[in-house]
C-alpha cells in the first residue's frame, strides 16, 4: 500500500484502528469516483484518524444484486463480507456510498453482521465538531446540495452534509425539491447499470433544477448521484459553467489535498488492488 493506506490484514485486528473505511465497488472501478476515495483518505490522514481498508478482501456489498432481483447473489456476497468483518472483529465502518451504508447498516444485521456504520458526511462532520479537522479558509462560491435517496429518505441523514458545507463558508442554496422530497438522480433500483432509452432522462431533469438554482457547484454525497449528475450537467449547462463534486472533495481541497489526476497525493496504485478484487466480484 502507498501513502500509509493499510489493509486490515496488514494491521492485524480491528482493535488497532478507529474505523474501517469501506471503499465500495463504485470507487474501486470508476476512475472519477476514485478521486472521492482519495479525497476521503486525505481527510482521514489529515485528521489523524487511525483507519484501514479491507483491500482485496472487500467484496461488493450485494446491493446491486438485491435491487435487481438476484437475492441468491446478494446472500453469497453478504455472507462472505460478514465472515471477513467478524473474523477481524470490526465494529465501526465508514463509507462514502449511501447504498453501501444502507446495506451494511440495515440489511447485514439480519444475517449476523451487526456494526456501527456511518456515512462519511456523519464522520467528517464529527471530526470538524470535535476539532480534529480544521478548515483553514472559506470557500468563495455558491453551492447547492442534492440529497441522495439512500442517504436522505432511506436513512434520514439530511443535516450532516449541509453542516459541513456551511462550515466551509460557502454560500449555500436549496433546490425546490429537497431533503425528504428530493428528486432521484435516476440511478436507484439498479438503473445506474441500464441505458435509458426513454424521452426525458431523469438525471438531466435533476441537473436542470440544480443549474437553475444559480449555484456554481452541485454537491452530493453519493458516487451514483455524482456520476449521474455530472452526465446531466454536461447536457444541461455550458461546458465548465457548473461543476459537480462530492462534499469531501471540497474539504480535501480546503486542507490542501488536491484530488485532480495530475496532483494526487494518495495515488491510483493505492486502490488498484481493490479495483481488481471488485472486477472479480462483478464477473462472478
Amino acid at each position: 500500500m502507498s501513502e500509509g493506506v493499510r489493509t486490515l490484514r496488514e494491521v492485524g485486528s480491528a482493535e488497532e484502528i478507529e474505523v474501517l473505511y469501506w471503499v465500495g465497488c463504485a470507487a474501486a472501478l470508476d476512475e472519477r469516483l476514485q478521486r472521492v476515495a482519495r479525497a476521503m483518505v486525505r481527510v482521514l490522514q489529515h485528521a489523524g484518524v487511525r483507519f484501514a481498508v479491507l483491500g482485496a478482501e472487500e467484496r461488493c456489498t450485494g446491493d446491486p444484486a438485491r435491487r435487481t432481483g438476484n437475492e441468491l447473489h446478494f446472500q453469497i456476497l453478504a455472507s462472505e463480507n460478514i465472515a471477513t468483518l467478524n473474523r477481524y472483529g470490526v465494529r465501526r465502518i465508514v463509507t462514502h456510498c449511501p447504498h453501501c451504508l444502507h446495506t451494511l447498516r440495515n440489511e447485514y444485521p439480519r444475517l449476523g453482521g451487526a456494526y456501527e456504520v456511518l456515512h462519511h458526511s456523519e464522520f467528517v462532520y464529527a471530526l470538524i465538531a470535535d476539532g480534529r479537522l480544521r478548515l483553514p479558509r472559506p470557500l468563495d462560491e455558491t453551492l447547492v446540495f442534492h440529497d441522495p435517496c439512500y442517504l436522505g429518505r432511506y436513512n434520514g441523514i439530511f443535516d450532516a452534509p449541509r453542516e459541513i458545507l456551511d462550515r466551509v463558508g460557502a454560500r449555500r442554496v436549496e433546490l425546490e425539491r429537497t431533503r425528504a422530497r428530493s428528486f432521484c438522480c435516476g440511478a436507484g433500483g439498479g438503473h445506474a447499470f441500464f441505458e435509458d432509452r426513454g424521452g426525458g432522462k431523469v438525471n438531466v431533469n435533476r441537473a436542470r433544477e440544480a443549474v437553475a438554482s444559480g449555484a456554481s457547484t452541485v454537491c452530493t454525497a453519493c458516487p451514483f448521484c455524482l456520476s449521474m449528475l455530472e452526465e446531466g450537467v454536461a447536457a444541461a449547462a455550458p461546458r465548465g459553467a457548473v461543476r459537480v463534486r462530492d462534499f469531501v472533495e471540497l474539504v480535501a481541497e480546503m486542507i490542501g489535498a488536491a484530488t485532480s489526476p495530475g496532483n494526487d497525493p494518495v495515488g491510483l496504485k493505492a486502490f488498484e488492488f481493490l479495483s481488481n478484487a471488485s472486477r472479480r466480484t462483478v464477473e462472478e
